[in-house]
């Protein structure tokens, strides 16, 4: 049940029949304090100003028409027009009733559209590290939400698997196994590179034969691309062990490299220039875009062929938009890329709608994201200064997860420490991230996100299990619940409101790509299931009928935080 919603849709009927134009917005907002109701809402003053009338005199009129019987028990003005409206105990009881008995907790299903979504993005022959965390777990969290409303997600993991390198790392890849006469293993795939890099650098018939591979490797030479593809199949497998530990949904089929768009360039750029949107500039070839202005206030140009035939991060880009609507379909596209490069994509989008190539309906959205930082506020990097690999980083989140475990669990046996810390350690790197706005940079912080209080992973799977320990103590099964919910007590109310609130946050996570509403969301109901759980006694509740209404918005409590920490993608336990 999305209140919001609904409430949106009475009060602008009953703007409508007090005078206001159709496309009014009634501005239904979830209230800040209970003393001004549940929701309120606040678009009276701008219509009364279109209108030319006193604002509280329209809410007065928009009242008389507006029909909340049975959802709200007052509604009244606050203010210079403001309305507030406060909800209905029995009618936020049977809402509650029908969530616990729906496997989606009440959530309608949406008209569903097929969206692309490009996250991740880690590099061929390169380890994946901390600069590939945020991208990959936000991204990740959008497309549970997305799914789990019912769209059609196709997941987009855009590998930079094509470029000038790949001549190098070929040549390398086979001076390797020349020396080895074996398969390798690639192993440190870091040093792989770093080692090609030296080769290419010092031994100038290496670095011949390895600009030779490039260009034979762009003319599609079987054996080249064997090699290439060698690369490739070494580094995904790698990353796969990565995203399974972070309990990302990604696979293999999932990966989209830039190598996927190669065929369409050449096309693109004789496109553009038939339509007179590229043109010749010293032998590159140039769109000039009245959009962005350089230093001089000249229309800036964005370079999509060198001259040495050569295409550029743009044109693949450009391709890509264009794939994912005549390919792939999307109604809608959205790429979880660092905000570094918002006008590079800005720029490749603006040739793209001017090419016609995306219509204007199906959205292009940059869901651009802050750096992580270390605690001394510089991008965050092992202690001499290089980049921290994502498999250590868990490493060492498992590390200080065990530690805290076996202090807090003494009698656990090794086998189930180690599956504990694992969820709670990759669980808290990853709600720290995601309880973050996505829009800032934010600080890296081991004590903060391993800590048991506040806005934490091992804070809320704790909460979790706290809820979970209500029907254990008293051996009641989850599911096999009677009798029916009856809201008396105020605390009992407050959980319920904010437990029907579930569709409207997840709503917003989907149209906004912000886990960290969700987060947000989730810590505030645990806050208030701890208020509940003091002051309205469960198992020793005075009669039978009021135990079981507890138990079963205790039930729904579990079942929320549940669902709700799935769609971040963060593990749930039954005991901690």
């Amino acid at each position: 049940m999305n209140i919001q919603a609904l409430l949106s849709e009475k009060v602008s009927q009953a703007m409508m029949m007090a005078g206001a134009p159709a496309d009014c917005e009634p501005q239904v907002r979830q209230s800040a304090k209970t003393q001004f109701g549940d929701y309120q809402a606040n678009g009276i003053m701008a219509v009364a100003k279109k209108l030319g009338q006193a604002p509280r005199q329209l809410a007065e009129q928009v009242l008389q028409h507006l029909d909340l019987t049975g959802i709200a028990s007052k509604v009244d003005i606050a203010g210079p027009g403001f309305i507030n409206i406060f909800l209905d105990p029995q009618w936020l009881a049977q809402q509650a009733e029908q969530a616990l008995s729906s496997p989606r907790l009440g959530v309608a299903p949406v008209e569903p559209q097929t969206i692309v979504v490009d996250y991740s993005a880690p590099n061929v022959a390169k380890e994946m590290h901390v600069g590939h965390v945020r991208s990959t777990i936000i991204g990740d969290a959008a497309v549970r939400t997305l799914e789990f409303l019912g769209h059609k997600v196709i997941r987009a993991n855009h590998v930079g698997d094509w470029g000038t390198q790949f001549g190098m790392l070929i040549a390398f890849l086979e001076k390797q196994q020349n020396e080895h006469h074996e398969e390798i293993a690639l192993a440190d795939l870091e040093a792989f590179y770093r080692e090609a890099k030296r080769t290419y650098d010092e031994d100038e018939a290496f670095a011949e034969r390895a600009r030779n591979y490039v260009v034979k490797l762009q003319g599609g030479d079987e054996y080249c691309r064997a090699m290439w593809k060698k690369l490739v199949d070494i580094t995904m497998s790698q990353n796969q062990l990565v995203y399974d530990r972070l309990n990302v949904t990604l696979s293999r089929n999932d990966v989209m490299g830039e190598s996927l768009y190669n065929d369409m360039l050449p096309g693109i750029v004789a496109d553009l220039k038939a339509k007179g949107l590229a043109q010749e500039s010293e032998g590159a070839t140039v769109v000039f875009l009245d959009e962005f202005k350089n230093k001089e206030g000249e229309p800036m140009g964005v370079i999509i062929q060198k001259k040495d035939g050569g295409y550029l991060y743009t044109t693949t880009d450009i391709a890509c938009a264009r794939y994912r609507y005549e390919t792939l379909h999307a109604d809608r596209v959205v790429y979880y890329i660092d905000s570094r490069q918002h006008q590079h994509l800005m720029q490749a989008w603006t040739i793209v709608r001017k090419a016609g190539y995306v219509p204007e309906s199906v959205p292009l959205e940059h869901h651009a994201f802050g750096m992580m930082l270390g605690k001394d506020g510089r991008p965050f990097k092992t202690r001499s200064g290089g980049t921290i690999k994502l498999a250590d980083l868990l490493d060492e989140a498992h590390e200080r997860a065990l530690t805290l475990v076996k202090e807090k669990n003494p009698d656990m046996t090794p086998a189930e420490a180690h599956e504990l810390a694992e969820v709670v350690g990759i669980g808290a790197v990853k709600y720290a991230d995601l309880s973050k706005s996505r829009t800032t940079d934010y600080i890296f912080d081991w004590d903060n996100m391993l800590a048991f209080e506040g806005n934490t992973a091992p804070y809320m799977q704790y909460a979790y299990t706290r809820v979970l320990s209500v029907f254990r103590k008293a051996g009641i099964d989850i599911d096999s619940l009677s009798g029916a919910i009856t809201l008396s007590d105020a605390r009992e109310a407050a959980l319920a409101t904010r437990l029907i609130q579930f569709e409207e946050i997840i709503t917003q996570v989907a149209r906004d790509g912000t886990p960290h509403v969700m987060c947000a969301y989730l810590y505030d109901l645990a806050g208030l299931f701890s208020g509940f759980y003091e002051h309205c006694p469960i198992l020793a509740a005075e009669d039978e009928a009021t135990r079981q209404s507890r138990l079963k918005l205790a039930a729904l409590t579990a079942k929320t935080l549940r669902q709700g920490l799935d769609t971040l993608g963060i593990k749930t336990i039954e005991r901690m």
